[in-house]
């Protein structure tokens, strides 16, 4: 699988790891381990986040299209009611994707810019999605069967199940996923194979880091 790398394009020297999964698959879990070895870690949900933090341009004009009622009295945005309207709503979804995707985007890339090591992980749960597969050298999947991703995540977010399957629909589809992974890392075996696991392919990228021209 070929992707356009930045660190062949002149926006980074590093080389460049896309780490992504579904919801519930252990990619904050995985990010934390790679992050303990000394590797930087840019996070796509946390620049996504905040993108609609207060003082965002772009929260006021989430206001104005769903209207104040997602307001909280802080003035912060009520995350768990957007959630429910646009995982019920497909064309609102793609409203705020819309809107928040090139910003999440530019900020990634500046991000890329600065950061350093041999090899650097973007972890983003829209990599492939959203397109910033683009941005990276390989795609790392981090995966697990869809039973166990539906039980993690009701477990983790004290979510119904109902609304854990419609978030899972509106993201890849676990083949789809792994048919685009160069590496992948199976997480239904606890976080002691885990470690393992990213042991392994943080030995990999540096050894391929080191051969980079």
């Amino acid at each position: 699988m070929q992707h356009q790398p930045l660190s062949h394009s002149g926006t980074s020297s590093s080389l460049i790891i896309g780490l992504t999964g579904g919801i519930g698959s252990g990619k904050t879990a995985a990010s934390n381990l790679f992050a303990e070895k000394g590797i930087e870690v840019i996070d796509a949900d946390v620049i996504a986040r905040a993108a609609l933090e207060p003082g965002s341009p772009l929260l006021e004009d989430v206001y104005e299209h769903f209207g104040s009622q997602l307001q909280l009295a802080d003035g912060s945005l009520d995350r768990a009611a957007l959630r429910k309207k646009i995982f019920n709503n497909h064309q609102e979804k793609i409203w705020l994707e819309e809107l928040v995707h090139p910003w999440v985007r530019e900020e990634v890339v500046k991000q890329l810019k600065t950061a350093k090591g041999g090899y650097l992980i973007l972890a983003s749960p829209l990599l492939i999605e959203s397109h910033q597969d683009q941005l990276v050298d390989r795609i790392l999947v981090i995966d697990l069967p869809k039973k166990l991703q539906i039980e993690r995540t009701c477990q983790r977010d004290n979510n119904q199940e109902e609304l854990v399957t419609k978030i899972m629909a509106n993201q890849l589809e676990r083949q789809e996923r792994l048919a685009k992974a160069d590496d992948v890392i199976d997480n239904s075996k606890g976080l002691n194979e885990l470690k393992k696991q990213v042991n392994y392919w943080h030995d990999f990228y540096q050894q391929l880091a080191r051969r980079a021209p």
